[in-house]
């Protein structure tokens, strides 16, 4: 899970600033967040759940695969932008693998604010890093409505 608690409220588009840094998402990496990953986005390749076969292929464990790892840079921006913010767009780059054991924390900062009709578009660069270096790098286009801060309706995530 994460070390940060899921914003119940969206944040205040006219707040964000070029340069605002997005407070950082610790994730552990177990093999069930691996596998489970693996499992809910029907990525049946071996190497996502069966670690005797992952090490016949050459690698020292198995390892998260991309849809896990888009799903977790989504996250970490919709649990900082809050439950009304759209991710319109998301670009990333993998680097070194996610073994259990080596925990990911993703940290990113705001690279651009501009208005666009009822929306407020907000664009991020982000990056994961692990242990063994750079995970995930990558950039992205958050819309927010232009109303301000509004409270969520549903329960936090957890």
């Amino acid at each position: 899970m994460s070390e940060r608690a899921a914003s119940r409220t969206t944040i205040d588009w006219h707040e964000v600033q070029i340069g605002d840094a997005i407070p950082p998402m610790v994730l552990v990496m177990t093999p069930t967040r691996i596998v489970a990953g693996a499992i809910a986005s029907r990525d049946f390749m071996p190497v996502h759940h069966d670690r005797a076969y992952a090490t016949v292929q050459g690698a020292p464990d198995m390892f998260m695969n991309i849809l896990s790892d888009t799903a977790y840079c989504s996250r970490f921006l919709t649990d900082w932008a809050g439950p009304d913010a759209m991710v319109k767009r998301l670009a990333i780059r993998l680097g070194v693998p996610a073994f259990p054991g080596h925990d990911i924390t993703y940290t990113g900062k705001v690279t651009a604010v501009e208005r666009d009709g009822d929306d407020g578009i907000v664009e991020v660069e982000l990056q994961a890093l692990n242990d063994l270096g750079e995970h995930v790098s990558g950039t992205t286009t958050i819309s927010l409505p232009l109303g301000g801060a509004v409270l969520a309706t549903s329960s936090p995530r957890t």
